[in-house]
């Protein structure tokens, strides 16, 4: 199977990570961009370097995707270790092992702690529980991979205390842009659902809760749906069974072929298939379907259970993301959430990982509810809003940098003219990150021409000398183009091309260092 471009680079940045001594590293892949795939082809490379190889997941389904997927990928049969079956009497290299099973003391007692070599985590959000940590310290020697969808920066910190690095991320923005995962419509509904009675369980909104507040406007929603879902495959989350099944019913009282599936329904299997053939046009569960099931012809998302949670908000919308002939874009409905106590995840929360952007372009997509946005646009808009808030906010500060003597551009500076939201919203997550930077981070800096005695930790040094590099090798400006151009009193210089910014640099040199006449600096592009 011939690998996607950024899969082999997740492919290569895992071993580099490994081989630099982080033995337990992150990869971070979007719903949809193959990370099974990916971590089949890693433990390829394992078992191909005489290593033993331990896939971990939480559920029944996840093992077995793990093992067929495995074996259709590199051909590569897998032993159990599950309940009453057990790899110790097995001659195969590699083991999909249930949680459950393997965190038994009296399970562990029967391996020696170096017995597997590799440790991969499928679903590794949920390896900072208990029973992941007790089998990851028991085999403490093993080099470990975390395998997730996009995180969000509290589960990223939570990540911290268990990963030392992240190896590689491909992210949702990208995956759509370079055509791997399909576009996404956003509409905001302009319904308005109360939440502010909801009390919150296991740091998300209790599900019951939910229901209760939920209830009242089914028939109201359903409504919407007639406007915005027809010739669509659409799928629901709500929050409880019964919920489901009561959805369900109002849809088919409208008109809709729905069908409902939950953790009890025996024709599950049936029902599934008979959704992605094209039997029903709604499927209506209850938090059933966000790990392990694909259906890409599914091209309507509505999300009615609520969540803070930014990782499982995007396992709901991903079920809708994949590519499928005939496809064009996947639509989210987005419903008026009223919440007065507590973040909540809506569709900013798909792309921006600022918060302050993510708010800004929720804001934007309520003023024009009713009407499909493109994410990444909308998200872009939002972006370009808060970077012209801030500079009117921080507008003296950066006048005066712009006006300093010193030969190199304040980070602050730098970060405002290429507008970068990554740089800007850095928070340091594993403990490398957190030390001071190092003496060849500061020496680098300031050959790049940028002031390092701003930049406290080593994972914002980092960040940013990955961003110098790869603004040299698209041929972007430089921070001393940006800093003799800026002083003049040009905008945005970040975003333009090193060349262009060079010719007007010697323009402006031939002219003894003054602005020619003919060019206005606040106006010029």
């Amino acid at each position: 199977m011939e690998l996607r471009p950024y899969q082999q680079e997740a492919l290569d940045a895992v071993f580099n990570q490994w081989e630099d001594g982080y033995s337990k590293t992150l990869l971070v892949l979007p719903t949809g961009c193959g990370k099974t795939i990916v971590f089949a082809k890693v433990t390829e490379e394992c078992v191909r370097r005489g290593k033993r190889v331990l896939i971990l997941a939480h559920r029944g389904e996840l093992l077995e995707q793990a093992a067929d997927k495995l074996y259709k990928a590199t051909g590569l049969k897998s032993s159990v270790e599950k309940a009453e079956s057990s790899c110790l009497d097995s001659w195969y290299r590699v083991t999909v092992g249930s949680v459950q099973t393997l965190m038994r003391e009296k399970r562990l007692a029967m391996f020696d702690s170096d017995y597997f070599d590799v440790i991969i985590v499928d679903e590794a959000h949920h390896c900072i529980s208990e029973s992941y940590r007790r089998i990851l310290d028991y085999f403490g020697e093993a080099d470990v991979l975390g395998v997730t969808a996009t995180p969000d920066r509290g589960d990223m910190k939570n990540l911290g205390t268990v990963f030392e690095s992240l190896a590689y991320e491909y992210t949702l923005p990208k995956a759509i842009k370079e055509g791997y995962l399909c576009p996404i419509k956003a509409i905001t509904i302009p319904l308005k659902l109360d939440l502010t009675g909801v009390s919150v369980q296991a740091g998300d909104f209790k599900a019951s809760d939910i229901d209760t507040a939920l209830d009242p406007y089914l028939y109201q929603i359903a409504d919407e749906m007639k406007k915005y879902c027809e010739n669509r495959k659409t799928v629901v989350f709500l929050p409880l069974v019964k919920t489901s099944q009561k959805f369900r019913d109002i849809l088919c009282e409208k008109g809709f072929k729905a069908a409902e599936v939950n953790g009890n329904s025996e024709d599950r299997t049936e029902i599934l298939n008979d959704f992605e053939n094209g039997k029903y046009d709604v499927l209506c569960n209850s938090m059933l379907l966000t790990e392990g099931w694909d259906c890409p012809s599914v091209d309507c998302i509505i999300v009615l259970r609520p969540t803070k949670v930014r990782g499982l908000y995007c396992q709901m919308v991903g079920r809708g993301t994949r590519l499928c002939e005939g496809k064009k874009d996947l639509l989210l409905l987005d419903f008026l959430w009223h919440t007065e106590r507590h973040e909540l995840c809506r569709p900013a929360h798909l792309i921006c990982e600022n918060e302050e952007v993510a708010e800004k372009m929720t804001e934007n997509l309520a003023m024009q509810s009713g009407i499909p946005l493109d994410i990444e646009e909308a998200a872009q808009q939002a972006s370009e809003d808060v970077v012209a808030q801030r500079e009117e906010s921080l507008a003296k500060t950066l006048s005066e940098m712009k006006k300093r003597k010193r030969q190199l551009v304040d980070p602050l500076q730098y970060e405002m003219s290429i507008q970068d939201e990554d740089l800007s919203g850095y928070v340091p997550t594993f403990g490398w990150e957190m030390m001071p930077p190092t003496k060849k981070q500061i020496t680098a800096l300031e050959k790049y021409g940028i002031f390092p005695d701003e930049i406290d930790n080593a994972g914002k040094a980092k960040k940013l000398l990955d961003k110098l590099d790869k603004r040299r090798n698209e041929g972007l400006t430089t921070p001393k183009q940006i800093r003799l151009l800026e002083r003049n009193g040009f905008k945005h210089v970040g975003t333009w091309e090193f060349e262009k910014a060079n010719f007007l640099i010697k323009r402006i040199a031939a002219n003894g260092w003054r602005v020619p006449h003919d060019i206005d600096p606040a106006a010029y592009e």
